[in-house]
């Protein structure tokens, strides 16, 4: 259980939102943002970044002294990708926040109860029966989603009973059916066309199709989503006591469980739907807040999604440069960040020394 003892801060006034942090945050983000847009291939420079961006706008009008090929370069290629990055980056650190107060488990993260063995299945018979994208070819974000929704779905009736939710059930429902999932998930993959690269690029993340349209998209779920994780983060705090307690203190537990796992099924699946399995996200940026700011959700909920935001930034600008021409799946460099830092968590846990 989460240890609560210094979620309010002492002083006062009651609790106090840290909002120099918060700007220097935004800006260290903007930064990262800015530069992810300038790095590739061909190197272009923040002047014309903003110039070009700016041209957009019908009252600017700059001389474009810059080769024609900048303006599709970001216009169709960076600023849609970095932006879904900032996007899914941020969504994928709330939610896992989201669970990891619910179920009051630092080690939680958005796929804990099905998701992502949901959204896996969902793109992987899309991908191994080619006549499905024929008929659509934007039919794979939609079959993600509803894989993803349907086995939390699935988790989640299974958990309940006329009591409640129960939470300890709900997370081996979420074990149960990833389980299931991901075999029917290989016994496809082993039945479907020998070439299961597609397959296996998309189960390791990739923001190689970006468009501006799944920014739109994703944006319609996480927006809202955000909104209301930030007004449940102090119910957060609350529950991080016996439920005993905090139903004394008139909270609707069953509501504010719902509300919370709905809240973030909806933000992970509608970002995995179109970049794929991203690991370790949900899982280190909330940490990150804890560790250098609070463990108050009303700051580790936002904070989380700003944090989030610029790891993905970084991390897919990694991906596409590491390697000069050749890109790496998202998910790797990720991995190779979040495997250390996740081992670094259990020692801490298993010592007494993180709540």
């Amino acid at each position: 259980m989460t240890d609560i003892s210094n979620i309010e801060p002492d002083n006062k006034y009651g609790f106090k939102f840290p909002v120099k942090l918060f700007i220097t945050t935004i800006f260290i983000t903007l930064v990262f943002y800015i530069l992810a847009c300038c790095i590739g291939s061909v190197y272009i420079s923040p002047i014309a970044l903003l110039k070009i961006s700016l041209n957009q706008i019908p009252i600017f009008d700059f001389d474009p002294n810059w080769p024609k090929s900048y303006e599709t370069i970001l216009l169709n290629l960076r600023l849609p990708r970095v932006t879904l990055a900032a996007i899914v980056g941020a969504g994928l650190a709330f939610s896992g926040t989201i669970y990891q107060g619910l179920f009051k488990n630092p080690l939680a993260d958005p796929y804990l109860v099905g998701a992502a063995a949901g959204a896996a299945l969902g793109a992987t018979i899309v991908i191994s029966i080619p006549s499905i994208t024929q008929v659509n070819p934007n039919i794979l974000p939609i079959a993600a989603f509803i894989g993803a929704m349907s086995a939390v779905l699935i988790s989640y009736f299974i958990a309940r009973n006329s009591i409640g939710l129960n939470l300890g059930t709900l997370i081996l429902s979420g074990v149960a059916i990833s389980t299931l999932f991901g075999a029917i998930t290989t016994l496809l993959m082993i039945k479907s066309n020998p070439d299961v690269r597609p397959v296996l690029s998309w189960l390791m993340g990739s923001l190689i199709s970006s468009q501006w349209i799944h920014c739109i998209i994703t944006l319609c779920y996480l927006a809202p989503c955000m909104v209301i994780a930030v007004i449940y983060s102090r119910m957060l705090n609350v529950i991080q006591l016996h439920d005993n307690h905090a139903k004394t203190l008139g909270v609707d537990l069953e509501k504010v469980k719902l509300t919370m796992i709905i809240t973030a099924t909806l933000t992970t699946a509608a970002c995995v739907s179109f970049v794929g399995l991203i690991g370790f996200v949900g899982l280190i940026c909330p940490h990150a807040v804890r560790l250098i700011w609070s463990k108050d959700y009303r700051i580790l909920v936002p904070a989380a999604a700003l944090i989030g935001a610029a790891f993905l930034i970084v991390s897919d600008t990694t991906a596409r440069t590491i390697l000069g021409t050749t890109e790496l799946p998202i998910g790797i460099i990720t991995a190779f960040c979040g495997v250390p830092f996740f081992i670094f968590l259990l020692i801490k846990q298993r010592w007494g020394t993180y709540g």
